[in-house]
This record gives structure tokens, sequence and C-alpha cells, in this order.
């Protein structure tokens, strides 16, 4: 069993909450956790990049002079790539970078992640995580008191709105649904901070962790 800290809002300690790694996978899986951190970025190519092949590019194609008896180099039509204004030799087009992976691979390589920063103990809990209105600075020195300012993902059972905008502008942190994590989420910051209500969760069912979420 992994004991996990867990905290109050003001950063004292209230005891601890223990869960099983084999409701984790039981291993940590680093080649599933590279693979699937390298579809999340593939993913998020923007991909707008390209440059104009000799077919783009305006102009005849109409040979500028004969091939001999000008004294010159031999010279095509003006939009071969040698020439000022012509088209790009190997031009870069729109490219398709869009990766994926199973749905039972997407969420072991979730329950891995999460495993990693367990045993790590990179994970901590807090008790009662709730705001009557969105307030930053109240949100910002929660997140101090847990040392975890540095970047962290917070992690909820629901939509909370009030926590959401609290936490929006906030450097390297982000506000998540634990239905929506995703591998590349949890590992890109050094700590993962989860409500009562997400940690349990968690611990009940994580292979069906947005069907119960969304219940």
């Amino acid at each position: 069993m992994i004991e996990v800290p867990v905290f109050k809002m003001d950063g004292k300690a209230s005891g601890t909450e223990s869960i099983d790694p084999a409701v984790l996978g039981g291993r940590v899986r680093p080649k599933l956790l590279k693979q699937a951190v390298v579809m999340y970025q593939a993913n998020r190519r923007q991909n707008t990049s390209a440059t104009k092949s000799r077919a783009m590019v305006s102009g005849s194609t109409k040979k500028i002079y004969r091939q001999k008896g000008t004294g010159r180099a031999r010279a095509g039509a003006i939009r071969t790539c040698v020439r000022r204004g012509g088209g790009v030799a190997f031009a870069k087009g729109r490219q398709n970078y869009t990766q994926d992976l199973p749905k039972k691979m997407r969420r072991l390589a979730r329950n891995s992640a999460i495993l990693a920063k367990l045993k790590a103990g990179q994970v901590a809990i807090v008790d009662g995580l709730s705001m009557d209105k969105p307030q930053t600075k109240a949100f910002a020195a929660m997140l101090s008191s847990l040392g975890v300012d540095r970047g962290c993902v917070v992690a909820l059972r629901g939509e909370d709105r009030n926590l959401f905008l609290s936490g929006r502008n906030i450097p390297k942190t982000e506000v998540r649904c634990v239905r929506n994590l995703n591998a590349y989420d949890v590992l890109r910051r050094a700590k993962l901070v989860m409500s009562m209500e997400a940690f349990n969760c968690l611990k009940n069912d994580p292979v069906r962790l947005r069907q119960d979420a969304d219940e």
C-alpha cells in the first residue's frame, strides 16, 4: 500500500490515505508512458508551416532561352529552384502528424503516470477543497502552503467554476477534472494535487473513471 498525505486548505496535515498499487496497474510502464507522451505532443502540433514548390509559384513554364549556342549556362523555366523567386526544391507541405492509442492503452498510461507520482511522493490530497467565489490570491496561498507553487496539476471530482477561475491565471498550474486527466498532463508538472472526492473516485475504480465522474 502507498500512503498519501492529506492536508487542509491551510496546509496543515490531517492524516493519510492509502491506495493499492495494483489498482493502478501494479507497476510503472516507462515505454508506454513515452508512447503516450509522444502521441499527445504530436497531436498538439499546429502544422501551419508550408513553402511553395515550383508548381505553386507564378511564372511561365517556357524555357528561358535555347539549350546551346548562347554561351551561357543551361537554364529552364523561371520557376526553377535555382533562380530568385522560384519554388522550393523540397517544399514543406501540410502533413498529418496526428497519432492515436487504443482507449485501454491511454487509461493504462494515465494510471501508470499517477502511480509514478505516488511512488515518488509527489501527490497530495486536499480535504474540503472548495471556494465560495473565485479568489486567485487564496488559491495561490493554498498552493504555496502545500509547497506545490512551482508547478502542479489540481484534479477535481467534477466541474467547479470557482476553483477553475481561481487557478487558471497561476503560472504552471492546471485545474482539471479527474476524468479528463491524461498521462501528459500528469507528467508535465512536478506535483499532483487531488481533492478527497477525486482521490476516492480514482481509488474505487480507475478503469471506469470517466463514467464514475459523470454520475
